[in-house]
């Protein structure tokens, strides 16, 4: 069966990492995964915690609607102060690395 125009064997690909730089969409794709993973960690947090969602907007000293954006894996609109607030609100810090 012939491949599509375009497309490549599974042996042609050398990493996933390779094939987003030359898809051109490793950041995007990097930036989803990181957004992602946090809205899941701090909504297992608040579990942990038993946070209903407005104990944690009050403890945030924030609204419902902004917390429901920062718990939204598909919203990256999302300030550096505001992740660092959710964070501080379920006992945990806000780590950033560049690489």
């Amino acid at each position: 069966m012939a491949q599509p125009k375009g497309t490549r064997s599974v042996s042609e690909l050398t990493s996933l990492n390779s094939f987003l730089d030359e898809e051109g969409i490793r950041e995007e794709v990097t930036l989803h995964a990181v957004k992602r993973v946090l809205a899941m960690q701090l909504e297992q947090a608040m579990q942990e915690r038993n946070l209903s969602k407005s104990a944690m907007a009050a403890l945030m000293e924030t609204s419902r609607a902004q917390l429901a954006r920062i718990l939204d894996p598909e919203e990256y609109n999302v300030s550096l102060e505001t992740l660092t607030r959710a964070a501080k609100a379920v006992g945990r810090q806000l780590h950033i690395h560049l690489t």
